[in-house]
């Protein structure tokens, strides 16, 4: 029974350097998916503009797209926006596409609780295809009822504005010439944490310190603990 002991303690300190290997593994593998995400959405943000898809996935997040129509007037939300530009709000206002769907378009940033009036006329926009943004930010949930967002909710915004046939996207509009009371396009924000490297650089660290402990005390114990005559 006591050969037992030192046993399990060597299987159990096997499986502990096994899983913070296995870890260490799992982190350069989220790693390079991570690496080849960023590169793929890299490519979309710089790519010619395309018609929007007529279904989305999460794949078809940052594509670049172009829609035309008109924008319903007295129908804009405004949404919470931190940017380079500070805190502000994000400008959704509806447009009727050609196709007859309603696209929410984020028209750019004002750093007011303000609606600036939509452009009149047959209008084109460019810009990046962005998923919705369901329930709201980091600790504060939409407020429909009294009309406060802080995500850009798509169903939810459209649902307040009586909106129907609505894309199950919306536009960041790209940067335009500037104009006196309009919002300010070009501002999104992207940005993919990456921290895998790093992660997997400390779990190799503590699989090597559990290693180097195990063979330390598994020396101890092995050494002989009887002193000599004296």
């Amino acid at each position: 029974m006591k050969r037992a002991g030192p046993a399990l303690a060597l299987i159990a300190g096997l499986l502990v350097i096994a899983a913070l290997l296995a870890l260490g593994t799992w982190q350069v593998q989220r790693l390079a998916w991570k690496e080849a995400l960023i590169a793929q959405v890299d490519a979309r943000v710089h790519a010619d503009p395309v018609a929007p898809p007529a279904t989305i996935s999460a794949d078809d997040a940052y594509t670049r797209v172009t829609v035309r129509g008109r924008y319903l007037p007295d129908a804009s939300s405004l949404t919470q926006a931190a940017t380079a530009r500070g805190s502000g709000y994000w400008v959704l206002s509806p447009l009727i596409a050609d196709s007859g769907q309603t696209i929410l378009i984020n028209r750019g940033f004002v750093n007011e609780r303000r609606v600036p009036p939509v452009p009149t006329g047959e209008q084109r926009v460019t810009g990046l295809l962005r998923l919705s943004e369901p329930d709201g930010g980091f600790l504060r949930d939409n407020d429909p009822a009294a009309d406060r967002w802080y995500s850009r909710d798509v169903p939810a915004i459209a649902a307040k504005r009586g909106l129907s046939d609505i894309a199950p996207y919306f536009i960041d509009a790209e940067a335009g010439a500037p104009v006196p009371g309009q919002p300010i396009g070009g501002l999104t924000i992207i940005h993919f944490a990456n921290n895998h490297l790093v992660y997997a650089i400390t779990w190799y660290i503590l699989a090597a310190m559990a290693a180097a402990a195990l063979i330390y005390l598994t020396r101890n114990r092995r050494r002989p603990t009887g002193g000599g005559a004296a």
